[in-house]
């Protein structure tokens, strides 16, 4: 049975969250996943239960939903729907990626916002959380019509946020053309010069290796899971999931430490290259995303190497696996694959892409497994040292921000160790990475009275 099973406040909490949230099934599976590391430490420490700080934290303070109406190149008028959830502002504004996809909506919002409360908690940084974004899809749009779409979405957005209130950022379907949109409207909406989003162009206000730091990141904090078993990435056999800006920068770093990239997807299926992907293939695979938005196939195409449509790529055998794509890409029976095929290590580049199932059969084999909201918090890191040098005016060189990211990656895995080390010493970094992210906004959200 689950903690939550045998919980009667547990059961309580997650059937009234439910009741409360009906079909929002995502929003659910990321609030049980956190109750589940939380219970036991709750239960040590009644000050939280008595002060109903899980309850509050999982209640949004603030929901906007609105209109999006704007023209194609055909001059018809089209009507979207766009979000922002500002999910906690305990330790700082909200902060969190804005997601244009045809799948968003308000369940998954809310997934992804109080994901980021405790990933930003757990950056050291001061952020609070926030996630937003529209069903927009950007795919075979052109410039033309991405831009009305995003200065029409940031003409009802830019009444909510602000450097001291709520910053967004880029995520899904936005990305450096969305960013410089939805910044020049909101510029010329409020006359101001001011870090409102990051991810923005070096050249007005963006920092350094932030493209990067997601997947800078995540490769980060794999390498301080394999150092506690004498281990490195040197040689290894890896799987990415994902083509995009994260699996790219990941496979960009997993090359630098010697490791062996066999694998990328999309939405389409996924190519397996047994002689690895190097740095001029990784070039290809970039120019194909980034410039010609094609499909991977055409890497398979180029290279002559296997393509297997409509399938995701954990039936190959790897050393480490670093899923970084999308929302439950790996099952119960892709993991035990994955174990079965003898990987040691699954490190989370995407937002909770592992299902219930899957990280259970991680913990019983007891692999390295990072959770995404430590994992790849070196994005919303990046994002946070973006705005410190709005903030200040500055722009800091790019092993200036580097040696920031790798070492807030390490202090997240020193408190993943500190709260999720067993008695046996086995770490559990999906308990150390939720209690630690708790525990800091906890404490401020007690601080601060009932808020």
């Amino acid at each position: 049975m689950t903690r939550i099973e045998n919980s009667s406040f547990g059961k309580e909490f997650m059937n009234n969250l439910i009741n409360r949230n009906p079909g929002e099934v995502e929003f659910h599976q990321a609030v049980h996943e956190v109750t589940e590391s939380l219970l036991d430490f709750i239960e040590d420490n009644p000050k939280y239960k008595n002060a109903k700080i899980l309850e509050r934290m999982s209640e949004a303070e603030r929901i906007i939903i609105f209109r999006v109406p704007w023209v194609d190149d055909k001059g018809n008028i089209q009507v979207n729907r766009g979000y922002r959830v500002e999910m906690n502002s305990a330790i700082g504004p909200y902060k969190g990626g804005l997601r244009f996809h045809p799948t968003v909506n308000l369940g998954i919002l809310k997934f992804l916002a109080f994901e980021q409360v405790f990933k930003n908690s757990l950056t050291t940084l001061p952020m609070g959380g926030g996630k937003g974004g529209s069903d927009f899809d950007p795919k075979q749009k052109t410039d033309g019509e991405v831009m009305r779409f995003c200065q029409s979405f940031m003409t009802e957005l830019s009444k909510h946020i602000g450097p001291n209130t709520d910053v967004p950022a880029g995520d899904i379907g936005v990305g450096g053309r969305e960013i410089g949109f939805l910044f020049g409207q909101y510029k010329r909406l409020r006359n101001e010069f001011t870090g409102v989003l990051t991810g923005k162009g070096r050249e007005w206000g963006g920092s350094l290796i932030r493209p990067e730091a997601t997947g800078y990141g995540n490769v980060y904090f794999a390498e301080e899971m394999l150092k506690t078993q004498n281990d490195n990435f040197k040689g290894k056999i890896v799987s990415i999931s994902g083509s995009g800006n994260v699996a790219q920068f990941t496979a960009e770093k997993i090359i630098e430490l010697g490791g062996k990239v066999v694998t990328l997807s999309d939405s389409s299926g996924f190519i397996y290259d047994a002689d690895g992907i190097d740095e001029e293939k990784l070039k290809f695979v970039m120019r194909l995303k980034n410039i010609k938005r094609g499909r991977i196939e055409e890497y398979a195409k180029k290279f002559g190497v296997e393509y297997h449509p409509n399938e995701r790529p954990w039936k190959i055998k790897c050393d480490v696996a670093l899923p970084s794509a999308t929302q439950n890409e790996i099952n119960k029976e892709e993991a035990e694959l994955l174990i079965k095929n003898g990987c040691i290590c699954v490190s989370e580049g995407a937002n909770m892409p592992s299902t219930p199932e899957a990280i259970e059969v991680y913990l019983k084999n007891k692999i390295l497994f990072g959770p995404g909201k430590a994992a790849n918090a070196g994005g919303v890191s990046v994002s946070g040292l973006e705005m410190s040098q709005n903030s200040l005016r500055l722009s800091w060189t790019r092993e200036e921000v580097d040696a920031q990211l790798k070492r807030i990656m390490q202090d997240i895995h020193t408190t993943c160790v500190k709260y999720g080390k067993n008695k046996d010493g086995f770490v559990n970094y999906m308990d150390g990475a939720n209690i630690g992210g708790f525990v800091k906004v906890a404490e401020a959200m007690l601080a601060q009275g009932l808020v």
